[in-house]
């Protein structure tokens, strides 16, 4: 999907943030083109539901959306402790005045949900005769919208509501339930998954939303609105999440996708492209001009530590862009695996280091890096010698090691607390190998948003919450089977837990194992907000979290602000009202 089809499909409305008259997408349009002309054929339409998947790479492989998502939880602190995302990594300065990575979130999100609306409203003008092509391109529409609402609604709370199109300038809005929110996102995200066909039908378009795509968000979205619900509603919601996550577990193979046998093939990078796990996918090129902007998708860089200019090594494809680091795991995630029988320990997080260049230890470096006289002289060979280890592990003697070398001991404090300013354990999850210039930013790896996994994970914390503990470890343990180290020893036995470890470990049970499987993947702010209270929110990100103070994080940070430019926007500003806490 091209970027110029994007603007054609701007070019006519006023895409703003629907509470403020005062964004416009400014766009420039050569062809003149505007979307009451351009929208009333099939093929011209195609440029609408184009342009409504323009915003989600605005969140989804740019900084903005691991700062909001990942930011500011139990699993990751800002790297080398930084001064940097403050309101949303450590609650500082989070004011509805405040410029933030949420507050830009709301803006292009509700741009994107004007664009769908404006295809919606406008498919019957469109002229299309396929029935069958008409109820496709409403199905992305819908899912799309009902997308975009899940983020704002979880984000922001009972906001403004809107399914038609804002063409003029309108100076009032009004707030809308939760509840109303959710009704809208399922209803969308039904229909979608009824009239969206199976993924392999869009062909090399294989990053258009389908059948499973839908399917999968439906029981994300069934899944949080079950918490907003009590007694026998909220039951009914939790299984309605549990029925429509075991239907796309029961039809992986009608639908086109399956586990991967291990985690290093789900990590592979080379099983990046239409990743077969994935339910929805954010697709990336290596031609530039196709991709949202000129850096595309930057994940690849956010999780990694410092390695260049280090002894034996320098940046490279294989070891990733590290120069704009962004977020460090917290001593709690990296205890939250035993590495000894849990595989997605090795594979989502990098320790050792192989040289990549010729080096000799000398008395200076080996002064600079702590080293004893003994390691003076030794040589690291590329492709063979260690170059550098950064471990949660304890180790001895750590001078006489002749590669550079940082502990657990020397990454914490004792109370958890971060110690070095340098240097972390990195998540490589995302590591891009389409990359050509190891010193360039850009990425183009594809994304997964949903991935058969998260649908494990839902059914086993429906099942949980249903009180159907043994149903809930049945659905874990599929995913720790996959995760067991096999060889030389296989650990599939040790893996396992029983109903009885899930029924005593609670909701935090259900939450160490989704940070096990899905860390830095774009969802423990919203586990977090939905399945505790406030007081618990605090609680879970200070323990766990500890250079995140109580003074700073509250319970109403469950919510972000309402960004107080779009209140000043509005004649009823103050009727609207700002979140609780603000």
């Amino acid at each position: 999907m091209k970027r110029n089809l994007y603007k054609i499909a701007g070019v006519s409305m006023i895409a703003v943030s629907l509470l403020s008259c005062s964004k416009r997408l400014d766009e420039y349009n050569p062809g003149g083109a505007t979307a009451d002309a351009t929208w009333t054929t099939p093929e011209g339409f195609v440029t609408a539901v184009n342009g409504a998947y323009q915003e989600q790479r605005a969140y989804y492989g740019k900084e903005d959306g691991p700062l909001i998502s990942e930011g500011g939880t139990d699993l990751w602190f800002t790297a080398n402790k930084i001064s940097y995302a403050n309101q949303v990594t450590k609650y500082i300065g989070l004011t509805p005045a405040s410029p933030s990575s949420a507050g830009t979130i709301f803006r292009l999100f509700y741009r994107a949900i004007n664009q769908c609306n404006a295809g919606i409203n406008r498919i019957d003008q469109a002229g299309f005769t396929d029935m069958a092509d008409k109820a496709r391109r409403l199905g992305e529409l819908r899912f799309l919208r009902a997308f975009y609402y899940w983020h704002i609604v979880e984000q922001f709370g009972g906001v403004n509501l809107r399914t038609t199109e804002t063409t003029t300038v309108e100076l009032t809005a009004q707030r809308s339930p939760v509840s109303a929110f959710y009704d809208l996102i399922i209803s969308d995200l039904k229909f979608a998954a009824d009239n969206l066909p199976n993924a392999s039908f869009w062909g090399n378009e294989y990053s258009r939303a389908s059948k499973k795509s839908a399917l999968g968000m439906l029981a994300r979205a069934y899944l949080s609105r079950a918490y907003y619900a009590t007694g026998q509603e909220r039951n009914d919601y939790m299984t309605l999440a549990r029925n429509i996550a075991n239907d796309v577990i029961t039809r992986k193979g009608e639908l086109g996708t399956d586990l991967w046998a291990s985690p290093a093939d789900l990590w592979n990078p080379n099983n990046n492209k239409n990743n077969k796990e994935a339910l929805y996918i954010i697709s990336n090129s290596t031609n530039q001009q196709l991709d949202y902007d000129d850096n595309a998708n930057r994940l690849h860089a956010w999780f990694l530590t410092t390695y260049n200019g280090r002894p034996g090594l320098v940046r490279s494809i294989q070891y990733g862009f590290d120069n704009q680091k962004r977020l460090q795991p917290t001593r709690y995630l990296l205890n939250l695996f035993n590495e000894q029988i849990d595989g997605r320990y090795a594979v989502c997080f990098q320790e050792n280091w192989t040289a990549n260049t010729a080096f000799t230890w000398t008395t200076a470096t080996a002064n600079t890096f702590g080293k004893a006289a003994s390691v003076v002289g030794t040589t690291l060979t590329p492709g063979s010698s260690l170059a550098m280890q950064i471990t949660k592990n304890v180790v001895a003697d750590k001078a006489t090691k002749p590669w550079v070398l940082y502990d657990i001991n020397d990454l914490y404090n004792t109370n958890g607390t971060i110690k070095s300013l340098t240097d972390f354990v990195p998540m490589i999850k995302f590591l891009d190998y389409t990359r050509t210039n190891p010193d360039a930013q850009p990425g183009f790896n594809d994304i997964m948003v949903i991935r058969l996994a998260e649908m494990y994970l839902i059914s086993a914390e429906a099942e949980f919450q249903l009180g159907n503990f043994a149903a809930a470890a049945t659905q874990l343990n599929v995913l720790r089977t996959r995760a067991a180290i096999k060889t030389p020893v296989n650990q599939t036995a040790a893996m396992q837990i029983t109903a009885a470890q899930v029924q005593t470990g609670g909701i935090n049970f259900i939450l160490d194992e989704r940070a096990r499987e899905l860390c830095g993947e774009h969802l423990r702010w919203y586990d977090l907000k939905r399945t505790l209270t406030g007081d618990q929110f605090v609680t879970r990100i200070t323990t766990a979290n500890p250079d995140i103070s109580a003074s700073d994080v509250k319970p109403f940070h469950r919510l972000r602000p309402v960004p107080q430019v779009e209140l000043n926007a509005l004649g009823n500003g103050a009727e609207f009202g700002q979140n609780p806490g603000y």
